[in-house]
Formats: C-alpha cells, structure tokens, sequence
C-alpha cells in the first residue's frame, strides 16, 4: 500500500505543476493581447488564479515531500512548458531540447525513485 500511496502523491504533485506551468501559457495569452483591454484582463485574471490556487496547493505538497524532493519535482516544469509551447503556439523541438528534457525527466525519475527513507514519502 505504500507504494500506491507514493504514487498517488507523486501524481498529486505532478498535477500542481502543470497547473503552475499551465500559469504561463496565461501569461502569454495576456502579452500577446495587442492592445485588447479585455482579452488582456481575462488571461492576466486566469493567471492570477491559477497561480493562487497552485501556491495553496503547494503548500500542501511540501508537506508531503522534502523540500528538495518537491524542488527537483518542480523542474518537470520545463517538460509541461515544451508541451504547451508545441500545442498552443506552434513551436518546434529541437534535439537540444528533447536531450534537456530527458535529462529533466530522468533526474526526476531518479528522485522519485529512492527509498522511503531517502525521499521521506
């Protein structure tokens, strides 16, 4: 069952990141307004929710993790990030980027990973 249980946190936390990374793709709506005020408000509004409700539930991840477990989680960020930047705008992928997100996601992985007594989980 523990093992169940560290899933499900690991799941949980994953979750609060790509609501955090899900904050910029607001933000960049918001920029790219051109000059409408509403369309402006709107994102720059989105934004300042998700971002709210993503520092509550943070809160409640670093109680479930160590600090630097949940730090280092936090770097699948830059995974979520590529992700939205190919479906919303369009981006390309380069090697270089593939090759930093593996490294991302291996370090990750690798934290994950260790022992009930290493990660505290």
């Amino acid at each position: 069952m523990k093992g169940l249980d560290k899933l499900k946190n690991v799941l949980m936390l994953q979750g609060v990141i790509v609501l955090y990374s899900v904050s910029s793709v607001m933000s960049k709506e918001a920029s790219g307004s051109g000059g409408d005020i509403l369309r402006f408000l709107f994102f720059f509004g989105m934004e300042f929710v998700m971002l709210g409700v993503y520092a509550i539930l943070w809160q409640q991840m670093i109680k479930r993790f160590e600090l630097s477990v949940a730090y280092a989680n936090r770097s699948m960020a830059v995974v979520w990030s590529m992700v939205w930047a190919v479906v919303f705008f369009h981006d390309t992928i380069t090697i270089q980027n593939i090759l930093g997100v593996l490294l991302v996601v291996i370090g990750t992985w690798i934290l994950n990973t260790g022992t009930e007594e290493d990660t505290n989980v």
